[in-house]
Formats: C-alpha cells, structure tokens, sequence
C-alpha cells in the first residue's frame, strides 16, 4: 500500500512539475534604466566609462502564495530564470558606445542643434532638412548618419544577443527609441508615433 502512495505521489508530483511554464518576461524597467544611462553618456558627451555591468529586476516576492511556496520546493532555480538582468556592458557595446560619443561630440550635436536632423521612431537618425547643410557637405552628414544608424542597429542587437534572447531585440530598439527621444534637447527634432516631425 505504502509503495502505492509514493508512486501515486510521485506521478502526481512529475505531472506538476511538467505543466510548469516558465516565462522569461522583458525587463522592461531594466531596460529603461540601461537605456537611460548609455544615452545620457553619449548625448552628455561624459567620460568615455562604460555603462553598469547588470541591472537586476526587482526579485519576486516569494511565500505571498502557497503555489508559490509548492513552486519553491519542486524547483527552486524557477524565480531566478524568472527575473533575468539586463546585461548591456559587453565588448562589442563599449565600442559601440565610444564611436557614438565621439560622433555626437564631433558632428551630429551641431546637425541636430541646426534641424538638419532628427531621432526616428524606431530608435535611429534621419536627415530631416538637408536644406540645413551646405551642399559641399551632405555627403559627410550621410556618412555620419549611416555610420549612427548601422552602430544603434548593432547595438540593440547585441544588447539582446548578450542576453541570450534574441527576439527581445524590437523592445530594446524602443526602449531606446523612447530614451533618445525623452533625452533630446530643446530644439531638437523627433518623429512622433505616426512618423510626423516635432521639435523638442
């Protein structure tokens, strides 16, 4: 009887842990953070540091259900893959984030301060009024532009493969395209939602 008991338990227990989902949401105020404090060091022109290393999420609160409290004992690692950090320090990015200091720095604040461009909705650059650039230099503003573009493309890339979810790449691009956004100076243009240019 006794054996019957624990294999009946035993399959009752396995059924529960093989209908455990675990869902590795976006760390979306992470993210915000992470994308706030690598813009602020490229728009701000600030000392070439690199950004925080990890920004942890905040950790569930465990015990608040007896579900919870089940879920901890058959599988204690779930929380943890549960909350994952932002990593967005990596090689790559540093590098990243150096060249589009120094771009800023060099050519694209004055761009912006003239209006000659703007920040896209989806987290790039655009010539807004080539009008606004001397015709002997508009081939150089399109090279800084393209330059920016294929660096931000990089980056949200690599911010999501560091991470080991690829496919969180759209959000991180938002996240950011928000960010570079909400940081822009006075003056400054932006595309709104609909893609229509305003000024800061």
């Amino acid at each position: 009887m006794r054996k019957l008991v624990y294999g009946l338990l035993t399959t009752v227990l396995v059924a529960l842990v093989g209908c455990v989902t675990i869902n590795v949401y976006f760390p979306e105020a992470a993210a915000q953070k992470a994308a706030d404090q690598f813009i602020g060091t490229v728009l701000d022109a600030a000392p070439a540091t690199a950004p925080e290393t990890q920004l942890p999420a905040a950790p569930p609160k465990k015990g608040s259900q007896p579900s919870a409290m089940l879920l901890d004992v058959l599988i204690p690692a779930a929380y943890a893959a549960d909350v994952p950090n932002l990593r967005v320090q990596t090689p790559t990015t540093e590098a990243i984030h150096g060249r589009m200091q120094a771009r800023f720095r060099d050519t694209l604040t004055a761009l912006f301060n003239s209006g000659a461009i703007g920040f896209t909705q989806d987290g790039l650059v655009a010539v807004r009024d080539a009008g606004k650039v001397p015709l002997d230099q508009r081939a150089g503003v399109n090279a800084a532009v393209a330059d920016e573009n294929r660096d931000r493309n990089a980056l949200y890339r690599e911010v999501a493969n560091a991470n080991s979810h690829p496919e969180w790449e759209g959000q991180i691009r938002a996240t950011f395209a928000k960010g570079w956004i909400e940081r822009a100076r006075a003056g400054w243009y932006y595309q709104d939602p609909s893609g229509a240019w305003k000024q800061k």
